[in-house]
Formats: C-alpha cells, sequence, structure tokens
C-alpha cells in the first residue's frame, strides 16, 4: 500500500470524509505526483520541498485554475503532509509555510421570498406522480436545507410523524434532527400514499426514487432544480445548495439564532455560518439607504 493509499483510508475509516472528499484528495494528490515526475506516489518524499510546491502552484494557475480551485487542491496537499508528519514518515511539513491565494469572498446567492412563494404556488408541476415528487425535492431542499448527499440517502424511516422531525445523515456520518412543519409533513404524507403504490421493491426504503425504482441520484436533483428555479429567479446559480442558502438566509432575516441555523445546516463550527450575516447585512444596508433622511 502506498502512502497516498495509507492516507486516503485514514481519511475514509477514521475520519469520516465523504466519498466525494476522498475522491477529490485522491486525484489532487495524483497530479501533484505526476507533476513531481512520479505516478501515484512512487517519488521520495523527502525531495519535496517549499520551491516545488509553490511551482505546482504557479503551474496550475497557468492553466488556468481559479485561485479557490487552487487552494481545494493545497488543502488536499497540507492535509496529506500532516497526516505523513503524524505517522513519523517525515521530519518536516514542506506546506506548512505556503499561503493559500487570495480570493474574492462570493456570498451565497439564494431565491428571494417572493420568488419561492412563486415556486410553491404558481408553477405547473403537472398532474403526474414525477411532477408531485419533484416539488417534493425541491420543498425538501428549502423547508430544511439539508444537503444534496443527505436528501438522496434520506429514507421513509427518517420521517419522524409523531415529532415532526427529519433525522439525516450528515458530514462524516454525522446524524441531526431537522424540526418540520406539520403543513410540510402532509406534503409528504401526501406523496408517501401515492409512492407506495408505484414504487419497485428496488427503493421500497427511500423517499424519493427514479422511475427504474433506484433511490434519486445527484444529477437527478440537479436537473429537477435546474429545471424549475428559472421559473422564478434571475440568479445565475441554479443548484440544490441554493435552497440550502435560501433557508439559511430566510432563518437569519426572520429573527433566528445564528448557532440554531449552524446546527439545522449541521456545520462543524459557526465560521461556516457566518457568511450568511453578509446577506443579511446587505439587506439592512438597502433598507438604510432607502429610508434614512441623510442616506
Amino acid at each position: 500500500m502506498t502512502y497516498a493509499d495509507s492516507f486516503l483510508d485514514y481519511l475514509q475509516n477514521e475520519k469520516r470524509c465523504s466519498k466525494y472528499t476522498v475522491t477529490s484528495y485522491k486525484t489532487d494528490l495524483t497530479q501533484f505526483f505526476i507533476f513531481c515526475g512520479g505516478q501515484g506516489d512512487e517519488v521520495d518524499l523527502l525531495h519535496f520541498n517549499y520551491q516545488i510546491i509553490r511551482l505546482w502552484v504557479v503551474s496550475l494557475m497557468e492553466e488556468g485554475l481559479s485561485s479557490r480551485s487552487v487552494n481545494r487542491k493545497l488543502t488536499a496537499l497540507k492535509s496529506f503532509f500532516k497526516y505523513l508528519l503524524k505517522e513519523g514518515l517525515i521530519k518536516d511539513n514542506p506546506v506548512e509555510h505556503v499561503l493559500s491565494l487570495k480570493t474574492e469572498k462570493r456570498l451565497p446567492e439564494f431565491v428571494d421570498h417572493k420568488g419561492i412563494d412563486k415556486l410553491f404556488k404558481e408553477v405547473d408541476f403537472g398532474d403526474g406522480f414525477w411532477g408531485l415528487r419533484d416539488r417534493l425535492i425541491l420543498e425538501m431542499l428549502y423547508c430544511t436545507g439539508m444537503r444534496l448527499s443527505e436528501l438522496t440517502g434520506l429514507k421513509n424511516a427518517d420521517i419522524d410523524k409523531s415529532n415532526l422531525t427529519i433525522k439525516v445523515l450528515g458530514k462524516r456520518n454525522k446524524e441531526r434532527l431537522i424540526p418540520i412543519s406539520r403543513r410540510f409533513y402532509k406534503d409528504i404524507e401526501s406523496y408517501q400514499a401515492l409512492a407506495s403504490e408505484i414504487k419497485s421493491m428496488g427503493a421500497a426504503d427511500y423517499l424519493f426514487f427514479t422511475a427504474k425504482g433506484e433511490k434519486v441520484y445527484g444529477k437527478l436533483v440537479y436537473r429537477v432544480v435546474h429545471r424549475y428555479l428559472p421559473y422564478v429567479t434571475t440568479i445565475e446559480k441554479k443548484s440544490p445548495h441554493v435552497l440550502r442558502h435560501t433557508f439559511a438566509t430566510e432563518l437569519l432575516n426572520n429573527g433566528a439564532d445564528l448557532n440554531a441555523i449552524k446546527e439545522l445546516l449541521g456545520h462543524a463550527n459557526l465560521s461556516a455560518t457566518q457568511i450568511y450575516t453578509h446577506n443579511t447585512f446587505e439587506k439592512l444596508k438597502k433598507v438604510y439607504n432607502q429610508a434614512h433622511p441623510r442616506a
């Protein structure tokens, strides 16, 4: 087993990182090793130094990668060398003094309340079951703020009628409970009643499934979101995560505590949640400029 394989195994089994993270880190490390003249990690670890890593960063920028993408690859490299240091395989961490590139802070895009209202009151999803499924997918993303991976893995047993909660399995296999309204539960219940009539046994446990009876997958959910959001918003990005951003922004704008939002979103620390305060501040500035006589 190579050092890279050991590291990836550590990420998956000890750190409980998502499959997406492990795959991304594997790709980033392979690209770095190839740049250094090896395959896999068949290069001498002792020969890695600050200069080589800086040259790699420069080469990535010359290829046209954004600062954000380069920083993501640097994060993978930093994690790898931190692991090697912990295991006593190297004495010094060559990435320790490599600074991340400066990036513009992008505010999360979200659908305004009028757009959300239009989405669920005016947009035609059709009379068939699959239109009902697509509508509930959008409603689930908006009403719970769950991640795409959490939605695709959602099972019928995760819906608790008596407590009006949904159990989701988040990053690093951490479970959390998200409260839902009785009205939203009734929408879920109506969908489940129809689903039980047509669902094949292949995806019997899963809340959302395909016409083939398999659980829904990421690209399908992306297509659903991309199909319907253009009817209600002109924002450039139209992805499941936009509805997660919308969920958080709505809560914050209506007085929810930031720590409570952090728990609902499943963020590991508050700094990840604080980005939504920027959207709220922009709203406050707009109100100030419109209402204050000296603005």
